[in-house]
């Protein structure tokens, strides 16, 4: 049987998903492999499938015991024969499921990886024809990775026990060193290695000021009244209070974390996956490993340690690749309560936990798009001026002259150093900005500055992020230790004595709630879709499983999109394979029809696909300031230097404005003659003008944003000639 007849049958799919396929192939090929694919992008499926089509069993390695059965449970409702081994097991469902190994009458078994490296395991598993490893969550690996766990280690030694058999190793996060760790000690024999994009284009990314937490995360539960979604907390007593507190208004929500016996975590996730729960508050630190695919929204109700974790975590959101919200309440309470915890480490640890909160910091407070800060760590580019699904993208800040508070700033962190011979911190300098009557300021006679007191017309709020960003801007520095004490840079400095303007960001005051990305989005009957969610529960309560292991939300819009009426048109659906026809077609069928005798079929001309709104042809005031100075002759590098942008955000801005007919004259500013021939030849040769294997081709001589400035040239000359 061919691969998409395979993936027709079982799971009811007629294409892969990118690298999919070639993925699959290697594995049947019995090759080592490598698997780095975000969440969402179906890593499963690069295991279950070649598990069906070679003989023998797949052992599936997941460190999430909680997850296993349903898991499997979704196997089985597709027809796959599927066994895990676990402790919520009793003795006599243990005992069956070993006979049924050992005689063969499963295709894939789910095991931790402790209980794997038993000895008594491995002298079991000798006897059975093993197909292939599966090592999910592979970065549990490495030390260096976000979430190291020891008793992952030990599987190193399944090349001594199972020398023939192959390894295919999958992560949803991992830097580069955490990569080469996984092939390292997994012992991969020249695996093929697989990186898809960490991109996850239906997921919008939010940063909202935190005021009144809870407030505000009540009023963003309540507009959504239909969705389920995970507040992230730094601590189990915020998890229990905040789940306590959403229950008392009216939202059905329970705590997870590491402090809850096994048996109330099981319990909790299994009434948050079957939807008797909308909403769970998890600690940070413990996380939670969550196969539910309709969690429409993540709300970091606390600063994670970061980007790594942060990036894991949103990824629970929208796994079904419909449109879905990732929303961080930032203040800087949570950065100084991060530092304390850093303190508390030696001295080693601390240094990198303090540059990993610095990117964390770092996303939290740019104005550039913060997709492009996300994928930028995992060391990808974004190859466009604007990513539409964030809100730095999709409702820029304004920008203001913000030279006068930033001169008051500056002069402050200057005398009170001159003054006491050494530095201080970010909140003692806005106490003194704002005339605060504390101990440390009397004691130190800070009182008696000239700069005490000429901030009080700000908040205390505006002045530590007034503080943050021009620590972002690199005129003022912050030295390493739990101190944090503040002085200026030879730059800041300079900015001081000369008066030198300075752009500022002005603060968001309220969480209004951006426009959503529509990228997924698939336009279907509601009030049908709505009708079939119900279908699905009843059912999913008989069979005692959870509602998306009946069919996911893609699924029934489709349904409610396309109205099948017959058991070939139903059979047409994506996610509808041979074994659900049998099962669910009737009462689908039925349900559909029923609701057709009292409500007219509507049409839908929109594909779903990933639709982007038409740029905005007027220039927002950060691209204006940009495009001013470029046309008082800055260099790109001067520009993005002086506002504290990367270069591709600079391009990005030159990019809107050549497009809106800002820049006709300015293309001799960035290329030669000669460039400008040898671009042009690259892209005759790439027919598609895929900007990636153009650079390549260029041999990366080239920024993305400089290929994107050149073409957007030559679109405009060619619409000169043809007028």
């Amino acid at each position: 049987m061919d691969l998409i007849a395979t993936l027709k049958k079982h799971f009811g799919y007629d294409q892969f998903r990118p690298l999919q396929e070639e993925i699959i192939r290697d594995a049947l090929a019995g090759r080592d492999v490598f698997v780095l694919m975000p969440t969402g992008g179906g890593k499963s499926l690069c295991f279950q499938l070649p598990a069906l089509m070679r003989d023998g069993l797949t052992i599936v390695v997941s460190p999430l015991i909680s997850l296993m059965k349903d898991q499997v449970d979704a196997l089985q409702t597709s027809g796959i024969p599927a066994t895990y081994l676990n402790s919520t097991l009793d003795r006599d469902e243990s005992k069956a499921r070993w006979r049924g190994l050992h005689r063969g009458e499963y295709r894939m078994l789910y095991v931790a990886p402790e209980r794997l490296m038993l000895e008594t395991f491995l002298e079991r598993a000798l006897n059975w024809r093993i197909a292939q490893f599966a090592i999910d969550e592979a970065h549990c690996i490495s030390e260096w990775g976000h979430d190291f766990r020891p008793e992952y280690r030990d599987l190193k030694k399944l090349r001594e026990h199972f020398p023939d058999a192959p390894v295919i190793a999958l992560t949803a996060t991992a830097t580069e060193r955490v990569r080469a760790d996984i092939v390292k000690q997994l012992k991969l024999r020249e695996p093929r290695c697989y990186v898809a994009s960490f991109d996850r284009p239906n997921l919008t990314y939010r940063v909202v000021p935190k005021t009144a937490p809870y407030e505000q995360l009540l009023a963003f539960i309540r507009s959504r009244p239909d969705n389920s979604g995970i507040v992230y907390c730094a601590s189990r007593k915020s998890t229990e209070s905040l789940a306590r507190n959403l229950s008392e208004d009216g939202i059905s929500a329970k705590p997870y974390h590491a402090g809850l016996t096994s048996s109330e975590r099981t319990k909790h996730q299994e009434a948050f996956l079957r939807d008797d729960v909308r909403v769970v508050t998890a600690t940070i630190a413990f996380g939670m490993g969550i196969n539910k695919p309709n969690v429409r929204f993540v709300v970091h109700y606390d600063l994670p340690k970061n980007l790594e974790s942060y990036y894991q975590e949103t990824g629970r959101a929208g796994r079904d690749g419909l449109p879905s919200e990732c929303v961080l309440l930032f203040s800087a309470s949570d950065v100084a309560k991060q530092i304390h915890f850093i303190d508390e480490k030696s001295e080693s640890e601390a240094r990198i936990a303090r540059a990993q909160l610095q990117q964390m910091v770092h996303y939290a407070e740019t104005r550039e798009c913060r997709r492009m800060t996300l994928l930028r760590y995992f060391g990808e580019e974004f190859a466009e001026p604007s990513c539409d699904g964030c809100d730095n993208c999709l409702t820029p800040r304004e920008t203001f002259d913000g030279t006068i508070p930033a001169q008051k700033f500056l002069s402050c962190v200057h005398r009170i150093l001159a003054k006491s011979g050494f530095g201080f911190g970010l909140n003692h300098v806005v106490d003194v900005l704002r005339g605060a009557d504390t101990e440390a300021i009397r004691q130190r006679s800070h009182n008696e500055l000239s700069t005490y007191g000429i901030g009080h017309d700000l908040k205390r709020e505006s002045w530590q992020a007034i503080g943050r960003e021009l620590l972002r801007l690199g005129l003022v520095e912050c030295a390493p230790g739990r101190f944090a004490t503040l002085s200026l840079t030879p730059v800041g400095l300079e900015t001081l004595r000369t008066r030198t303007p300075v752009t500022l960001t002005k603060q968001v005051d309220i969480a209004e709630r951006a426009a959503r990305s529509r990228i997924g989005a698939i336009a279907c009957d509601e009030l049908l879709f709505e009708q079939l969610r119900g279908l699905r529960r009843r059912l999913a309560d008989e069979r005692d499983v959870p509602a998306y292991v009946i069919f996911s939300d893609v699924t029934l819009r489709e349904m409610a999109r396309n109205y099948p009426a017959t058991p070939t048109e139903f059979r047409r659906i994506p996610g509808v394979g041979e074994q659900k026809l049998k099962d669910f077609a009737e009462p689908f069928l039925s349900e559909i029809r029923a609701y057709l005798t009292t409500n007219e079929r509507r049409t839908f001309t929109e594909d779903g696909g990933p639709l982007r709104p038409p740029r905005r042809a007027r220039l927002n005031d950060s691209q204006l300031e940009t495009l001013r100075r470029f046309q008082r002759g800055e260099a790109v590098e001067d520009i993005a230097r002086a506002r504290g942008f990367v270069r591709s955000t600079i391009y990005g801005h030159l990019l809107a404005a050549i497009e809106s007919g800002k820049l006709p004259q300015a293309r001799q500013r960035f290329f030669t003659p000669a460039q400008e021939k040898e671009i042009a030849a690259a892209f005759q040769r790439i027919s598609d003008g895929n900007l990636v294997d153009v650079t390549a081709l260029l041999g990366n001589k080239y920024d993305i944003g400089e290929l994107r400035i050149f073409r957007a040239f030559a679109a405009h000359s060619r619409a000169q000639s043809q007028r």
